[in-house]
C-alpha cells in the first residue's frame, strides 16, 4: 500500500514514525507547509515520545531514512499534489483543514484512491470507528472518518454499558493540552483556550456527544459531554457518570469490561486493577484502558474511569484502518 500524509503535526509525525518500517506500507510522500529542515528536526526529536533512532538525511525536497526516500511537498491546496503520478492508495489527512467531503475530496481529485481523516469529519463523511462499526465500510466509500481519540474511547464504554440500558450519560474528558491552545495568555475567539495551557486547568467545549448520537441513535438526547484541559503534554482520563435502568454493582461493571477486553474487544480496550496515572498510559495502543480501581456505584448510578493516550492510542486505530483498506 502506497500512502501519503497531508499535515505533519502531532498525529502526522507519529504516524510517519510508526509506519516507516511497516513492511506492508510504503510512505511515499508527505505534505506540510513547514520548511523541510524543520520537519526533519521535529520527526527526529519529540518531547513526548523521545528521539527517533534512525538517521534522517535531507536531500532537496526529499527526506531519506535507511535508504528510503520520501518526497516532501509544501502545497496549501491538495488538488495540486501529484497523488495520481505517485500512485497513492491512501492519503492520511492529518492537517485538520480538510474534514468535509468537498475539501477532503481534493485528494481524490488529485488522484488518491482513498482518504482517511485523522479526526471526526463533517456529517457528510461516514463516521466509522474501528472495533465498533468498521464492517459498514463499502467499496463506494472513498473518504473515511475514524473519529477522534475521545470518540474511540467513549463509544465502546457506552455500547458495553448499554447492554444494561442507559438512562443518561455525562462524559467528561480530562485531556492534555493541545496545539489549539496558547502557551501564554493571548487573544482567542474561545477566551479560555487563549489562557496559558501549562498554567491552568481549563474547561473546553467539545461536541463528543454529537458523535455518540451519530453512532448510537438510541442515545439521542441522553448524553452530554465536556472536556477539561490539564497541564500535561500527553494522556487523558475519561470520566463517565451514567444512570442505568437497573441497579448494579461495581463488581458487575468491572466484569463486563474484563470480559470485553479479553474477548471481542481485545486490542481495542484494556482493563487494569493497578493504581496507574496518566504517564503510565504513554505509548499504550488501546483506545481506552478501564481503571477498575475507580469504578463506583450507588444504586443505578455508576461512575467509570478510562485512560487513553490521545496520540498513540488513536494512531493505532488509524493503522488498524490501513490494514482494513489493504485487505
Amino acid at each position: 500500500m502506497r500512502i501519503a500524509i497531508n499535515g505533519m503535526g502531532r498525529i502526522g509525525r507519529l504516524l510517519f514514525r510508526r509506519l516507516i518500517d511497516d513492511e506492508k506500507i510504503e510512505v511515499v510522500a508527505v505534505n506540510d507547509i513547514m520548511p523541510v529542515d524543520n520537519l526533519a528536526y521535529l520527526i527526529k526529536y519529540d518531547s513526548v515520545y523521545g528521539t527517533f533512532a534512525k538517521n534522517i538525511i535531507i536531500e532537496n525536497q526529499y527526506v531519506e531514512i535507511q535508504n528510503k526516500k520520501i518526497a516532501v511537498f509544501q502545497k496549501e491546496d491538495p488538488e495540486t499534489l501529484p497523488w495520481e503520478e505517485l500512485d497513492i492508495d491512501v492519503v492520511l489527512e492529518c492537517s485538520g483543514n480538510f474534514s468535509t467531503k468537498e475539501k477532503a475530496g481534493k485528494h481524490l481529485t488529485a488522484g488518491a484512491k482513498k482518504v482517511l481523516l485523522s479526526t471526526t469529519g463533517a456529517d457528510d463523511i461516514p463516521l466509522l470507528i474501528y472495533g465498533f462499526n468498521q464492517s459498514r465500510l463499502t467499496d463506494d466509500i472513498n473518504i473515511i472518518s475514524p473519529g477522534g481519540c475521545m470518540t474511540n474511547c467513549s463509544i465502546h464504554v457506552l455500547y458495553i454499558l448499554n447492554s444494561i440500558s442507559i438512562i443518561s450519560a455525562h462524559i467528561n474528558i480530562l485531556h492534555s493540552y493541545t496545539s489549539r491552545q496558547e502557551l501564554v495568555d493571548a487573544p482567542n475567539k474561545n477566551f479560555r483556550r487563549g489562557r496559558a495551557a501549562a498554567e491552568s486547568v481549563i474547561p473546553v467545549e467539545i461536541d463528543l456527544h454529537k458523535s455518540m448520537e451519530r453512532l448510537m441513535p438510541a442515545m439521542q438526547n441522553k448524553v452530554a459531554s465536556s472536556s477539561i484541559r490539564v497541564p500535561v503534554a500527553n494522556g487523558a482520563m475519561a470520566f463517565f457518570s451514567i444512570q442505568l435502568h437497573e441497579e448494579v454493582t461495581a463488581e458487575h461493571i468491572n466484569l463486563l469490561f474484563k470480559k470485553a477486553a479479553n474477548n471481542s474487544y481485545k486490542g481495542i480496550i484494556d482493563y487494569t486493577d493497578e493504581p496507574v496515572v496518566s504517564l503510565d498510559i504513554k505509548g499504550n495502543t488501546h483506545s481506552c484502558v478501564i481503571d477498575g480501581t475507580l469504578t463506583s456505584v450507588i444504586g443505578n448510578h455508576c461512575t467509570i474511569v478510562a485512560w487513553f493516550d490521545n496520540e498513540y492510542g488513536f494512531t493505532s486505530r488509524m493503522i488498524d484502518w490501513l490494514g482494513v483498506l489493504h485487505s
